[in-house]
């Protein structure tokens, strides 16, 4: 049984701070976790450095360390997201931190009049895949062992409470 993080450690969420270093860090900390292994798929210091250099990155940190992480490749001209890497640290499961960093990631699409945002997830991922779908996201194609997931940004909008009192 892993030991709990204090209860008082505050959680500071940013964007844009982590070094590759740091991210390449946080991804082998949170390798074992990912269905399949991330390491099994990628070059886990080559993919820090793509996600470092290439992509929107919403973080949660705990004093010096990164415990939470939703990468995103915005693609302007196509005015949509693709969220490349979400994860957050063993210790810091089942805090909101993951569903935190993906409104985050949400909120920026729409702040930058995205269309969309697009991910792919493990079929086998349960507990991924609901939270996706808390968030709206609709399960578009199906492979042998992923899903791609889609979050319609206008269609989304247009169902928000908010957006019917206009």
């Amino acid at each position: 049984m892993r030991p709990e993080p204090e209860r008082s450690e505050t959680v500071a969420f940013r964007v844009d701070g982590a070094s590759a270093a740091q991210i390449a860090a946080h991804l082998l900390r949170c390798d074992a976790q990912f269905v399949t292994a991330l390491s099994g798929r990628v070059d886990i210091l080559a993919y820090a450095q793509k996600i470092a250099d290439l992509s929107v990155r919403f973080e949660a940190w705990s004093g010096d360390t990164l415990i939470g992480l939703v990468a995103a490749y915005v693609n302007s001209g196509e005015k949509s997201a693709y969220v490349t890497s979400v994860s957050v640290l063993a210790d810091w499961l089942r805090r909101g931190i993951g569903i935190r960093l993906m409104r985050d990631c949400v909120a920026h699409a729409r702040l930058l009049g995205l269309r969309d945002v697009r991910l792919e997830v493990h079929a086998n991922n349960r507990s991924a895949v609901g939270l996706y779908e808390k968030l709206g996201f609709a399960a578009g194609e199906t492979h042998a062992e992923s899903i791609h997931m889609r979050l319609d940004l206008q269609a989304a909008e247009e169902r928000s409470p908010l957006c019917r009192n206009r």
